[in-house]
């Protein structure tokens, strides 16, 4: 019933606001005539004074007449507002900010579920197509595994080398033992020996020497150990050599010396039967083709892929893990950013602070999850293999 009084108010002063406002029109039309006759009738002012004052008098009762049409037009508006607040309850200001305020609410709503819309499509694209960034690097990119080994096997000419390896009461073996750190097993194997020890640089090593003692015939102290600093330097050369050759593949320059030499010992080193240089390339590589996917430097990816397990190459040598000695080695020749998080960020000791490293976690991933990538058997028959080199040592 409020409301139809409303409208009923509304429509009255509509109607009585048309009334005035068209009374008003006829007024000012008037005015304007008689304005025109006025200038007509300008020579004979004097003539017609009489009547032009009466003609005053009339605009100014008209004048008057239209200010209080005016003021009650003005009043019946003022009238209708305070019935609509008495009705409603609201004054105009709150009404104002009601509304205000449920349109911001409304606004809030229609933008959170227009947000919500968004972020389930923006998800469903982004696996989409990190799925298909993922199988395009993983297509461009073929590598081959070699099965881990602990042990090398010496072909001998005849089972009477046995005897010359030995050596007069056992001191070639033990001359040749001393000087590689790696055990000869020397057992009924028809025309073999066996080289055994944990650590692959050592053993490739004593392999190529031992089968350089064996063709020259010469074998005792003196030669075993001219043989073996040899054979020692041909493979520190072949290490260097593999390094140098990943990294041109990879098309990574300016990497320090001492860096490319740590590196080249990956070469002999696995993780889980994963050859851990073939690992280090094919983390690049993988990296590499997932940041020129998303439009990432593919350069620095590649290089942070390259050298984020670096650190494994001293980890016989040096104390700490191979983050920590990758870290250290990468901080101090200077190496960017990227590559020390990457080093990092791929064990989750820091968090990833560049789009790249990321990759390089996933790249990583991806390298050692591939099917016949690793054999985690054997990684635990290693680590009890170190354990008692180091006891017997």
């Amino acid at each position: 019933e409020g409301e139809e009084e409303v409208v009923r108010l509304r429509e009255f002063w509509e109607k009585e606001e048309a009334k005035h406002r068209e009374e008003t029109e006829k007024i000012e039309a008037r005015l304007a005539e008689r304005a025109s006759a006025m200038d007509l009738r300008f020579d004979n002012l004097n003539d017609r004074e009489s009547t032009q004052e009466q003609r005053a008098k009339d605009q100014e009762a008209n004048a008057e007449a239209l200010s209080g049409q005016t003021r009650d037009l003005e009043q019946s508006q003022a009238s209708v507002r305070v019935k609509l607040e008495s009705l409603s309850g609201l004054s105009q200001t709150e009404a104002k900010k009601e509304l205000v305020e449920d349109l911001q609410d409304e606004a809030r709503a229609e933008a959170a579920n227009t947000l919500r819309e968004i972020k389930v499509e923006v998800q469903r694209t982004a696996d989409r197509e990190a799925k298909k960034i993922i199988g395009l690097s993983i297509q461009r990119m073929a590598a081959d595994q070699t099965a881990e080994m602990t042990v090398s096997v010496v072909q001998l000419p005849s089972d009477e080398m046995k005897g010359r390896i030995i050596g007069r009461e056992g001191r070639n073996i033990r001359s040749f033992e001393q000087a590689t750190g790696i055990d000869v097993i020397i057992d009924d194997t028809p025309e073999a020996v066996v080289l055994s020890g944990f650590n692959p640089v050592r053993r490739e090593v004593a392999r190529i020497a031992l089968g350089r003692l064996i063709e020259d015939g010469r074998i005792h102290p003196g030669r075993i150990e001219e043989v073996v600093d040899k054979s020692r330097e041909e493979v520190e050369e072949s290490m260097l050599q593999a390094a140098e050759e990943v990294l041109y593949e990879l098309g990574i320059h300016n990497v320090h010396r001492e860096i490319v030499k740590t590196l080249g010992r990956l070469k002999f080193r696995t993780s889980y039967g994963q050859n851990q240089l073939q690992h280090a390339k094919e983390v690049a590589q993988l990296a590499g083709s997932m940041a020129a996917e998303m439009g990432l430097d593919v350069q620095e990816t590649k290089r942070a892929g390259v050298l984020h397990d670096v650190g494994k190459g001293l980890t016989h040598e040096h104390e700490g893990t191979h983050v920590e000695l990758g870290y250290r080695l990468c901080k101090k020749h200077e190496e960017s950013a990227i590559v020390l998080n990457a080093i990092k960020a791929h064990h989750d000791e820091e968090p990833h602070h560049f789009p790249e490293t990321f990759l390089v976690t996933a790249g990583d991933a991806i390298s050692g999850s591939r099917p016949g990538a690793r054999r985690e058997m054997l990684e635990g028959y290693v680590k009890r293999l170190e354990k008692l080199e180091e006891l017997a040592m």
